[in-house]
């Protein structure tokens, strides 16, 4: 008898941890993919109607840094028009996120000056046990539009953390059409979206050099994309750095490409 209640004891300790781990747990991915000082040029693309046109420059960075005590990744995204693009339709974008050492979202911040309107949107994350609360505010022009908390049981990302995330994501073994689920923020709502690998290809990118890449569409069910089939899409090297050499958004004015111009600080 009492080795039966030590047994049935020994089995609750051991089975316990999965219980008190939650999602901040749950949430951990090993990166495997980017490290500081990476950084990524791209030349990017507007493409509206008839209308396809050399745009501007994007960058994207890596970067060491302590978020409120803890040690992060800082990633940095800007994306600045300027030619004809810039003259029908001006960006002006700086996004920034904040992710733990396990890629767990900390904190995004996306400041937007596109045609006339100027808006900042900011999404500060803490986690407790098995729950996520996400601060969410934006304005635009100048005038709050909402500032709400919203709690999940589930491991969410915005625009910028889910990149970090589908680098690291395991492609070995997925045919065309199979798809990983994430849920994502966007602006005050949580939405589904889904990661669909559509197979490999080779990329002539413009830096001159010749890349195997992934090919993934990301599907986000939200109003703000026209096509929710294809919302999203990238083509990540296909070797141990998953460098994003092509990001496709669709967005309700157009779409913009963004293509690899040149790329430092790769991990490998």
């Amino acid at each position: 008898m009492y080795r039966k209640k030590h047994f049935i004891f020994m089995l609750v300790l051991s089975i316990f941890p999965l219980f008190t781990m939650g999602v901040s747990g749950q949430c951990k991915v090993q990166n495997k993919a980017f490290a500081n000082g990476e950084e990524i040029t791209y030349d990017l693309y507007f493409n509206y109607g008839i209308i396809n046109a050399r745009a501007g420059k994007g960058i994207l960075s890596v970067t060491d840094a302590n978020y409120r005590g803890v040690n992060a990744f800082k990633t940095v995204m800007t994306l600045n028009t300027s030619g004809f693009a810039g003259n029908f339709y001006s960006v002006n974008d700086t996004l920034t996120s904040y992710v733990d050492k396990d890629l767990r979202p900390l904190l995004f911040t996306k400041e937007a000056a596109e045609g006339k309107d100027y808006s900042v949107e900011r999404q500060a994350y803490s986690y407790q046990g098995n729950q996520i609360t996400i601060r969410t505010v934006r304005t635009r022009n100048g005038e709050e539009r909402f500032d709400e908390t919203i709690t999940t049981d589930r491991c969410t990302y915005d625009y910028l953390s889910v990149l970090s995330y589908v680098r690291n994501i395991d492609y070995t073994g997925m045919n065309p059409g199979d798809s990983h689920y994430i849920q994502f923020i966007s602006g005050r709502k949580l939405v589904d979206m889904h990661v669909i690998y559509l197979g490999t290809s080779s990329f002539k990118a413009n830096n001159g050099k010749q890349y195997e890449v992934i090919n993934i569409s990301m599907t986000i069910k939200d109003d703000a994309f026209t096509n929710q089939q294809e919302a999203l899409k990238a083509s990540l090297t296909n070797d141990e750095n998953r460098i994003p050499v092509v990001i496709d958004t669709h967005l309700k004015l157009g779409m913009v490409h963004a293509v690899l111009k040149n790329v430092s600080g790769l991990r490998h």
